[in-house]
């Protein structure tokens, strides 16, 4: 695919991010058990980041608008992942990181402006490729994980992960002066900056009084954000408990612990370009729907059902068989919940109808991170098993009260996801 301007930028500097945040995202977890917070106080953090997203997320909209695209990327990175990651990387208690959970939230606007950084200025015909291409550099990125295991194992947990969070300062700060360097305000951001020059932001934030009827009226659009909002609990949960019960309950080393996501990465390309397609490119969604929280859900119930430490070759297989199961089932639906959104949005509306939806998602899903490190105090399983429930739910939703599209083709691809996982692109 031949991409010129900022379409080329964004995506040529995105593999940048397995250089630095890739990195670190693995031990992030299990550095704060080891600084001595607790696990109520992960899952709280888990929270506050969320809810600092609710926030900045109604702003983005009007932040990109006033800034433009290029400055509100570029400033927005340097405070939403450069400034956290000095101050994790400082870290002696709660409150550094509660102040860098609190600072990372703005990192919903730099994922309006540089989503529309990326295709704003870009050719119809290849914005799918280009998504794409965005979500194979985030999956690849885990490829760099050896990095950080040779660290962890050379120096120990706490003063390597200090300096991978020094790294992903570094390496975010040439990232963020390279794309800025190489992209240009888009003519739609330059259109909209005029149009907002001299205006409050109350006065452009009070226009959104409109969308929420709309979202109402619309039975596919409650479906689909329903199913989003699973998924981001979901979502939320593992991220932040993965790891925990990998290294506290199953005994895993800490070298080895970046390897899991890396592994799961690379599964989700391969599904991503095999088996996910013939799924999703038929009429009806329902039974790929259906598929990916069946087999995300055994996922999670193998993890739970897995002995404690210390760890065998029998741990390390079932581990396995949970990241091909995880590794699918989690695609799938990261495609589909942000698909379906897309099919049943207002066309006419589509900006900020789609922000209001993903404040909405983010408020329901703030919660799950504190519940899921509750339950994480009594028993390191019991996070899995609030999942498991989640995505059962999930199953009984969409068999229950699944809306059709639109009468489309046989064979119509459902449009790629815009966004990746939570932290990253």
């Amino acid at each position: 695919m031949a991409l010129r301007g900022n379409p080329r930028a964004a995506v040529y500097t995105e593999p940048m991010w397995g250089l630095s945040m890739a990195l670190v995202l693995p031990y992030a977890s299990v550095y704060m058990l080891a600084l001595g917070l607790h696990d109520e106080q992960i899952g709280l953090l888990a929270t506050i980041s969320l809810l600092s997203q609710v926030v900045f997320g109604l702003l983005s909209g009007v932040i990109t608008d006033k800034l433009g695209r290029r400055t509100t990327t570029a400033v927005f990175d340097i405070v939403a992942w450069v400034v956290p990651c000095v101050v994790w990387a400082v870290a002696h208690n709660f409150w550094f990181f509660l102040v860098a959970s609190l600072v990372n939230g703005t990192w919903q606007v730099t994922q309006n402006s540089w989503d529309c950084l990326l295709v704003e200025d870009a050719d119809p015909r290849q914005i799918t490729g280009i998504y794409s291409l965005v979500r194979v550099a985030a999956d690849f990125s885990a490829l760099f994980a050896p990095i950080a295991a040779l660290l962890v194992s050379h120096y120990g947990l706490v003063p390597a992960v200090r300096i991978l969070y020094v790294n992903a300062a570094v390496v975010m700060a040439i990232k963020i002066a390279i794309l800025y360097r190489w992209s240009t305000e888009t003519a739609t951001g330059r259109v909209r900056m005029a149009q907002t020059r001299g205006r409050s932001m109350w006065s452009l934030l009070a226009e959104y009084r409109g969308v929420l009827p709309i979202i109402v009226r619309s039975r596919g659009t409650i479906f689909s954000l329903g199913i989003m909002a699973i998924v981001a609990a979901v979502t939320v949960v593992t991220q932040t408990f993965w790891q925990v019960v990998v290294s506290q309950k199953l005994g895993v080393p800490d070298p080895l612990l970046p390897f899991f996501p890396m592994v799961r990465s690379v599964l989700t390309v391969l599904f991503f370009f095999t088996v996910i397609p013939r799924l999703t490119g038929r009429r009806h969604l329902k039974g790929a729907l259906l598929w990916g929280f069946g087999v995300y859900l055994a996922g999670q119930a193998l993890l739970v059902a897995i002995p404690g430490s210390p760890p065998t070759g029998t741990t390390y297989v079932l581990l396995g068989v949970t990241l091909v199961l995880d590794g699918f089932g989690a695609g799938i639906l990261f495609m589909l919940s942000e698909s379906l959104v897309a099919l049943h949005v207002d066309r006419a509306e589509r900006s900020r109808v789609m922000a209001v939806q993903r404040t909405c998602v983010m408020l329901v899903s703030a919660p799950f991170g504190w519940f899921g490190g509750w339950l994480s105090g009594m028993d390191r399983t019991w996070p899995f098993v609030l999942t498991s429930l989640l995505l059962l739910g999930g199953v009984l939703v969409t068999a229950l009260f699944f809306v059709a599209t639109h009468d489309e083709p046989d064979e119509t691809p459902v449009p790629a996801p815009q966004t990746a996982e939570p932290h990253a692109r």
